[in-house]
């Protein structure tokens, strides 16, 4: 049995304004798992991000993680986030600088995973001089530079075009694989979903929570060749299926 990493437990969250925004959310990740989080805007599935981080604190229920040890966390946002004054390299350094690491302690670490992403030859760049794909390559190199235990990502891809986003869709796959880390994916599309996760949770309305859950027991390696079978139209198909019960039922 793979270890479960983390178990959120009746878990809720309310904002100042009166949102209620997440009521008794119940999820396990386990050790190597890809986890799409699907849904309409507004149902939680960020705030679940939040929580998980750190960034924010639960109203009620809890979150336990393996050995009772939070690991280390990288987190993806929808935009890049990029200091456009500094370069790839410094944008990279900036979670490393933050813990005390200097600039020669870190260019190995750096180097290794620009390398990973592709952006070798882009190390003294600056954001102005990238592709929207390459800024996010960028940020996501910042994340992994810690090796983190969870990657979490919050629709890092949604503003990039259906070819950089394949693109950074197979190479996501590639990264899990060599770094073997355990990735929490938020998305609105169905398709994404099915061809990264090896788990699909659906949420429903606001306040969250998970209505739905669709397994997908496809082979390790996935390339373009896995969009034409039989599993991955499956998956689509159940997915679209569960999002359509949730928003039928808010409609009720």
């Amino acid at each position: 049995m793979t270890p479960e990493l983390l178990n959120l437990h009746g878990v809720s969250k309310s904002f100042a304004n009166g949102t209620q925004a997440l009521a008794g959310l119940e999820l396990k990740l386990s050790r190597g798992e890809f986890v799409s989080l699907l849904g309409p805007s507004g149902c939680g599935k960020s705030t679940a991000l939040r929580l998980i981080a750190g960034l924010d604190t639960p109203d009620a229920g809890h979150l336990s993680w393996l050995d009772g040890t939070r690991p280390e966390i990288g987190f993806v946002f929808q935009e890049p986030t990029l200091m456009p004054w500094a370069s790839v390299f410094e944008n990279v350094w900036l979670p490393l600088r933050l813990k005390g690491v200097s600039r020669k302690e870190a260019t190995a670490a750096i180097e290794e995973t620009l390398a990973l992403v592709g952006l070798s030859s882009f190390i003294n760049a600056f954001p102005r001089e990238l592709s929207g794909g390459m800024r996010m390559r960028v940020s996501i190199a910042r994340a992994l530079v810690l090796r983190p235990t969870l990657l979490l990502m919050d629709e890092p891809f949604a503003a990039l075009d259906e070819i950089t986003r394949s693109k950074l869709n197979r190479d996501l796959l590639h990264l899990q694989a060599s770094l073997g880390m355990t990735i929490l994916f938020v998305t609105h599309s169905v398709y994404e979903s099915a061809y990264l996760s090896s788990r699909i949770c659906v949420f429903s309305q606001r306040p969250g929570r998970i209505a739905a859950e669709i397994a997908i027991a496809a082979p390790g390696t996935r390339d373009e060749t896995f969009r034409l079978s039989q599993i991955y139209l499956d998956a689509c198909a159940n997915a679209s299926a569960a999002l359509e019960e949730t928003m039928r039922g808010a409609a009720a």
